[in-house]
């Protein structure tokens, strides 16, 4: 994989990732463009303990654009996009609308003395899989897929670097029914300058359990549980296992985790990431046949905290999808939104069964 970084017309950066050597990334941005929003304002919720972002300017990001005015897409003679070459493999830059930036101008005023504000200080990156504007990621080659995870890894080494960034979290959002704003296949980016509150609670849990089973790792024995059983496994080879959690909040929920306790991306080693994408394709082609449609979906990879309880982490991918019929989608009210209890209207093992043979 060849790596080519490079300056966008307001000061963003660009990163190519190239499968070929020959790869040639000169061409420049050649827009004038105003410069990036400063970063956006963090407030505590003082009743709950969670970080808030307040970032206004995202209200006039780009919304669903048709194809040919797709920014996402490679620059052409007649019109110029946020990635200047003519084709790519995978491309990385910085998000012109971020939720979290390193551009901080003024230190924000306190809201009340209850309220904690500080300047939203992180990166927001986006992650584009393919120059094809209408390919998805389950139509991309093993290959591909490598390259993506190498792009990902080499993003959360070099993110949670920064200064003061606690967490990198990489995902993706497909389908208009999650939220997208952008047809192109791509992913994004967030290193936060805290833990998030799923994370914390994650660790929390697998803390209570090494106290309790003298240093044990919670999602390794469980994982071990799921691949005894095997009721909600739905596929998995020497180095990944894919199955339902037994309480899946989720219609179609699944985990693929390597079998090797990991903190993060970057800790893969070779063998482990070349046989990620046989699975995972295979994983998102089931997802696609389960309604023969396109299936919504977020596709999230939990990973340690890049400075602390690293020991606590395992790696895995949680990939889920609001559809729960055909022509039904789940959405969070009462319960989930309001308490944050979860009722799924499929079992698990279910939903494992119905992707076994989809």
């Amino acid at each position: 994989m060849k790596r080519t970084a490079m300056a966008l017309a307001d000061g963003r950066e660009l990163i190519y990732f190239d499968e070929r050597d020959d790869a040639v990334r000169d061409q420049p941005d050649r827009r004038e463009l105003p410069p990036p929003p400063p970063a956006s304002q963090l407030r505590l919720d003082p009743l709950t303990d969670e970080w808030v972002a307040v970032a206004v300017h995202r209200q006039t990001r780009t919304f669903l654009p048709p194809a040919d005015q797709c920014p996402l897409c490679p620059s052409t003679e007649g019109r110029q996009s946020e990635i200047p070459a003519p084709d790519y493999d995978v491309a990385v830059f910085e998000n012109r609308f971020p939720a979290l930036s390193g551009r901080v101008a003024d230190e924000p005023a306190e809201i009340t003395p209850f309220t904690p504000v500080l300047p939203g200080r992180g990166r927001c990156e986006v992650v584009c899989f393919t120059d094809d504007h209408h390919a998805s990621f389950s139509s991309l080659p093993p290959r591909r897929v490598r390259t993506v995870l190498d792009a990902l890894a080499d993003r959360t080494a070099v993110l949670g670097e920064l200064p003061g960034v606690e967490q990198v979290f990489c995902f993706e959002n497909r389908g208009v029914e999650i939220g997208v704003t952008l047809h192109h296949p791509h992913g994004q980016i967030y290193a936060y300058p805290f833990v998030t509150p799923r994370t914390r609670a994650l660790l929390a849990a697998s803390r209570r359990h090494a106290e309790r089973t003298g240093g044990r790792n919670l999602y390794a024995d469980v994982l071990t549980a799921e691949r005894a059983t095997g009721d909600r496994v739905v596929a998995g080879n020497e180095h990944w296992t894919a199955y339902v959690p037994a309480a899946a909040r989720w219609p179609f929920e699944v985990h693929v985790a390597p079998h090797r306790p990991v903190p993060d991306i970057p800790a893969l080693d070779d063998a482990e990431r070349d046989a990620f994408g046989p699975l995972y394709l295979d994983l998102l082609r089931r997802f696609d046949g389960l309604f023969d449609l396109p299936m919504p979906y977020i596709a999230a990879w939990h990973q340690a905290p890049v400075r602390v309880d690293r020991e606590l982490g395992h790696l895995y991918l949680q990939l889920f999808s609001i559809r729960r019929a055909k022509d039904k989608l789940k959405y969070l009210a009462g319960s989930e939104s309001g308490m944050g209890v979860f009722i799924n209207d499929i079992a698990p093992e279910r939903a494992a069964e119905l992707l076994r043979t989809a």
